[in-house]
């Protein structure tokens, strides 16, 4: 052969034996699949994944590829509540480098975050909230420049919040609260595609950068942050210089000297002189106002108390206007008479009560809230036990009011609160109600130590809660709840019913109702809430829905969480970025079995939150619609249960 040929072979061998050792050494599936097998010895031994050889990952709980199960690369780790323990080792998140979303939120991961996290170069949704990850953002961690939605709430992270940030130009997500970061925001933080933002419950202090100005307050609440849409910073410029000596003048004389002391003398006895009589002329009125007042009531009403335990179980007095006689009157249409009487409305109540029992019946606080306040009470001898809710103001005319009360006492539903009575006067609006022994829905999502529900419980109270709305709105085109949100469904023991309560009373005190309480879950087109339409309760419900399937609450909802979430935006962008399991809460997000139902029910929420009320859905469609999803997740697991049990007899 030729020496030239020889030569060209030899190029040749070489260059494929080159190629092959590249290939031998690229990134595959096979690296991958050792990748997650580390991690599952590192921090989830209990993960069901067949480590026997040939398996692909692919097909693995929580492991997404990018041609399926048929190969390719792990593009996506979903492994929310898996029950993840202890810390994130080098070596193994970091190995994956085709990841394009990570979701290891609500485990008991520990440690920090993997310092060969930017090895994930095509990383693009990372969610590690719910954890107890500390220490500093590692530097390799801002090397992730297609990034765009980042949660590391409600872990321990300390360090300043970096302005490395700006090298995640794509960043549209970005929550950092419920942590330890401390120090002073980077004043030239620019982050162009910003959408969500909350570093609240930190320790950060110093004033909010220009570019995060405009961002609600709620986002920087429990900081010592200032500036923007929070108070004002102290003015820390340097004091002023102190003031120039006065010229020096010639010294005045004797004449001058004393004319200006007498004037000086002059002027503080007649300020004296004034303050005296204007103390006087106070005194005077004050004492004509009670004593007026002390001889009015004297002579036209006598007043009866009730005891009513607060939170701190100390008495509270309340007074109400009575009658020389107390008695009860059983008619819908109230007489002149009934301005002193217990009105009962709804037809014959089973127990009849006068308001002299209910007033010397023992009673407790059940709650507070910008309505007013509600009481359970047990009538003298145990015969019932009734809820009251003292209404903390009333602007609307008597008239109106009866009318009103009359009216939803005469809805009457399986899921509603049964409305029994009411009492009217110029000092005090009462409305009773049967007693629910049930627990509100907000305290089962986020009170301390919530219990869990699975997803088909959830979808029970929304069933119950859809058929009681439904109900309210078939009474008419004009009739509302007005106030839908999850303090106000009540929901028993048995997780099997739910009913709905303080229906309509904003109508009755809406014009004080305070906007900002009830934006969670108000609908975009409401200014008025006494006003609310059919279509805006149609939207609260779908807030509702939403709540119920992803475990958040929504903004200004729950005390002290002015940060939550704007859960219809969050949620709309989650759904558009097509990574839809991470909206569910982590108690429902590994429930396979019912995944189909979960994001039928999903769908549904975003159809009633639509910003223009002519596309929601009526609600009695939503109710049949819950109602065949409620169907069809029980036949699954029913089936599911059936064969688990003869898989058992057959063993």
């Amino acid at each position: 052969m030729p020496l030239r040929g020889r030569a060209r072979s030899l190029l040749l061998l070489v260059l494929a034996l080159w190629c092959s050792a590249l290939r031998c050494a690229a990134p595959d599936l096979a690296a991958d699949r050792a990748a997650l097998l580390a991690l599952r010895a590192a921090v989830g031994p209990g993960l069901p994944w067949d480590a026997s050889a040939g398996v692909s990952p692919c097909g693995w709980r929580g492991v997404g590829c990018d041609n399926g199960t048929g190969g390719g690369r792990v593009v996506a780790l979903q492994l929310p509540g898996a029950g993840l323990i202890g810390q994130l080792p080098s070596g193994t998140l970091g190995n994956l480098t085709a990841l394009r979303a990570l979701s290891l939120r609500s485990n008991a991961l520990s440690g920090g975050i993997p310092t060969d996290i930017g090895s994930c170069a095509e990383l693009r949704y990372l969610y590690l909230q719910g954890n107890q990850l500390a220490g500093e953002i590692p530097e390799g961690f801002f090397s992730l420049g297609l990034l765009q939605r980042l949660v590391l709430s409600n872990n321990q992270f300390t360090g300043r919040v970096s302005p490395e940030f700006n090298k995640l130009p794509r960043l549209a997500t970005l929550y950092l609260e419920n942590n330890r970061f401390n120090g002073t925001l980077p004043a030239d933080l620019d982050l162009p595609n910003l959408q969500l933002f909350n570093v609240s419950n930190n320790q950060l202090d110093g004033p909010v950068p220009a570019s995060l100005a405009g961002r609600p307050a709620g986002a920087f609440s429990g900081t010592a942050l200032c500036g923007g849409p929070l108070s004002p910073c102290a003015n820390t410029s340097p004091p002023p210089p102190p003031p120039s000596p006065l010229p020096l003048n010639p010294p005045a004389s004797p004449e001058d000297s004393k004319s200006s002391k007498l004037s000086t003398a002059a002027i503080a006895g007649i300020a004296a002189g004034a303050v005296a009589a204007l103390l006087v002329v106070l005194a005077v009125i004050f004492f004509l106002f009670c004593f007026r007042r002390r001889m009015t009531n004297k002579a036209d009403t006598s007043t009866e108390t009730a005891a009513y335990g607060d939170e701190d179980a100390s008495p509270e007095t309340v007074s109400v206007a009575r009658a020389e006689k107390s008695g009860v009157s059983r008619s819908s249409k109230p007489t002149a008479s009934d301005a002193k009487k217990l009105v009962f409305v709804g037809g014959e109540p089973e127990v009849a009560y006068e308001l002299e029992s209910l007033l010397h019946a023992s009673a407790e606080v059940l709650g507070k809230g910008w309505l007013g306040t509600t009481y359970r009470a047990t009538l003298e001898g145990g015969v019932a036990v009734v809820t009251v809710k003292r209404l903390r103001e009333v602007p609307i005319p008597e008239k109106e009011f009866r009318g009103t009360v009359a009216a939803l006492g005469a809805l009457r539903h399986d899921n509603l609160v049964p409305l029994r009575s009411y009492f009217y006067s110029k000092e005090e609006k009462l409305i009773v109600y049967d007693f629910v022994s049930a627990k509100g829905l907000s305290s089962l999502l986020h009170g301390a130590g919530s219990e869990r529900l699975d997803f088909t419980a959830r979808a029970r109270i929304a069933l119950a809660s859809a058929r009681g709305i439904a109900c309210i709105h078939g009474a008419g085109a004009g009739s509302s709840h007005g106030n839908i949100k999850s303090s106000n469904i009540l929901v028993n023991d048995a997780r099997d019913g739910a009913y709905v309560a303080d229906y309509g009373l904003v109508q009755l005190v809406g014009a004080s109702v305070p906007l900002k309480r009830v934006t969670g879950y108000r609908a975009p087109e409401v200014t008025d809430p006494r006003r609310a339409s059919q279509e805006a309760d149609v939207y609260s419900f779908g807030v509702l829905l939403l709540e119920l399937l992803t475990g958040k609450a929504p903004a200004n909802s729950v005390p002290g969480s002015d940060g939550a979430a704007d859960l219809p935006q969050w949620v709309g962008t989650v759904v558009q970025e097509e990574w839809t399991g991470e909206v569910f809460d982590a108690g429902i997000a590994n429930e396979a079995l019912v995944e189909e139902e979960m994001v039928r029910l999903l769908q549904l929420g975003t159809e009633c939150t639509e910003r223009r009320p002519d596309r929601r859905p009526a609600m009695a469609d939503v109710a049949a619609r819950i109602e065949d999803i409620v169907g069809s997740a029980q036949r699954k697991t029913d089936s599911a249960e059936f064969h688990s049990v003869d898989a058992d007899h057959s063993a």
